[in-house]
């Protein structure tokens, strides 16, 4: 509220002294019209002759008005809760979606929530809906999707600094859901699950790439001791046996076939 050197006026005081008079005169009925209770979470923004009585309001507690000439209007200063219905909103990248979202809110002046904006809680319920469709039209789906909270704490910053003037504290907004059409689920479905077997496919050969290198040098390993090969044969031959099988298969040395054949020729 803008200083003001100018007062009620002479009528005025001429007016605030005959009502004066007249409670004093009728007292003490009329000290139940002159006093109200203002509740702790409450403040009364007082009208003398239509001129804010001062620049703070009054509360809590009791407060003294003259029936006559002074008007006041109680203002709460609890955290409002300002639900934003779902709002259809038109990505950067062309996407149709449906958000919705919370503002929690608060009066910390009511001297400037009474005077300077008509209805102060419809007017920052509609500035909310209409920062919430501006600033997620900026962003695309990957965007809103992966960055709530970034995208929150932007669209508060916007209503605060919009609402400071309405002495409103915008303590909190959040993005609730975000509805994406059937058919853009199902391509998103398909994309992912495409791009979860191409990883797979690359997790695999990246796997047959290493077990080969695993087996060539395990190979060369052997080469170097037949007798280790040997060993391995009688390995390889208790893991089958360990198991409930009728046929046990012995692996026999291709040298001593040749052995044998060298023999049967001579």
């Amino acid at each position: 509220i803008a200083d003001r050197r100018d007062g009620i006026g002479v009528c005025g005081w001429i007016l605030v002294s005959v009502s004066f008079l007249l409670v004093l005169i009728t007292f003490p009925i009329s000290i139940w019209a002159c006093i109200k209770v203002v509740r702790e979470y409450e403040r009364a923004v007082v009208f003398r002759l239509g001129h804010i009585l001062s620049k703070r309001a009054k509360g809590p507690g009791l407060i003294l008005i003259l029936p006559c000439t002074d008007t006041f209007i109680k203002v709460d200063l609890r955290t409002v809760t300002c639900n934003i219905p779902p709002q259809e909103i038109l990505t950067k990248d062309a996407v149709s979606t449906q958000v919705d979202g919370v503002v929690y809110y608060r009066i910390h002046s009511a001297v400037s929530a009474v005077a300077n904006v008509t209805n102060v809680h419809s007017a920052t319920f509609l500035l909310a809906q209409t920062t919430l469709r501006n600033v997620l039209g900026t962003q695309t789906l990957a965007q809103l999707l992966a960055g709530r909270e970034k995208i929150a704490h932007s669209i508060q910053a916007i209503l605060d600094s919009a609402t400071e003037q309405w002495g409103i504290k915008v303590a909190r907004v959040e993005i609730k859901d975000v509805r994406i059409p059937v058919a853009m689920q199902r391509v998103m479905a398909a994309e992912a699950e495409a791009a979860r077997e191409a990883r797979a496919k690359v997790v695999a050969a990246e796997g047959e790439m290493n077990a080969s290198k695993a087996l060539k040098e395990a190979s060369m390993v052997l080469a170097e001791s037949p007798a280790g090969l040997q060993l391995r044969y009688l390995q390889t031959l208790t893991t089958v046996a360990a198991e409930n099988n009728s046929t046990i298969v012995f692996p026999l040395p291709i040298n001593l076939l040749d052995g044998f054949g060298q023999k049967n020729r001579g």
